[in-house]
């Protein structure tokens, strides 16, 4: 299970269900969200490739020396870039791609399923902060990115979680690892990327 402490203190849940194929076998997962032990609604169907995709990802552009780092010298900022309309469930919102590209968006479970059912997110924030020169003469911006992940129950109650790239590459990481445990096996995407094999699984609560 993934657990992230949310801005306003609260406990966001994210369990990893079983998709069974016709003979009963897992293959997929989709997610059930908990905020503070109640249900939040269940998104995302077979939404774990993407997610252990993004993991590897992650794990590749927090490396010294990958283009992302170049970019981003540290390593908290580094996120990997998809354009919004690209991104898992992403919606085409071309003005939204360049203030905040989402990472994934898990808007719901079926396609019968009515908007605003429940929704599960991640985008990227930059944030500038200026830099005084010791003699207050002049300075330079600083450039800051965090990962920003929404959790939207069916109730229209909302809880944002705001992480680094560590952080959001631990939560999934867990993620992945709790999909094994329920039989669905991802590992083959995480060998792909010879960095990204080296993550170990954690189940610790990120507190942001």
């Amino acid at each position: 299970m993934g657990e992230l402490r949310c801005v306003d203190g609260s406990r966001l849940e994210v369990i990893m269900v079983p998709v069974r194929d016709r003979a009963g076998a897992p293959y997929e997962v989709t997610l059930e969200l908990r905020c503070d032990g109640r249900s939040f609604g269940v998104v995302g169907e077979r939404c774990g490739y993407s997610l252990a995709t993004l993991a590897r990802e992650i794990a590749d552009v927090r490396v010294d020396g990958s283009p992302v780092a170049r970019a981003w010298p540290d390593q908290a900022d580094r996120f990997p870039e998809p354009p919004a309309a690209t991104a898992p469930g992403a919606r085409e919102d071309h003005g939204l791609a360049a203030r905040e590209p989402e990472l994934f968006a898990f808007r719901r479970r079926d396609r019968a399923d009515t908007p605003g059912t429940a929704e599960l997110r991640c985008t990227l924030r930059t944030s500038c902060t200026w830099l005084s020169a010791p003699d207050h003469h002049g300075g330079e911006w600083r450039r800051s990115r965090r990962a920003v992940v929404e959790a939207w129950g069916p109730d229209g109650h909302g809880v944002r979680a705001v992480l680094t790239s560590a952080e959001l590459a631990g939560f999934l990481t867990a993620l992945v690892a709790e999909a094994r445990l329920v039989g669905a096996d991802y590992r083959d995407v995480l060998a792909s990327s010879p960095v990204s094999a080296r993550h170990a699984p954690s189940g610790a609560i990120i507190d942001c």
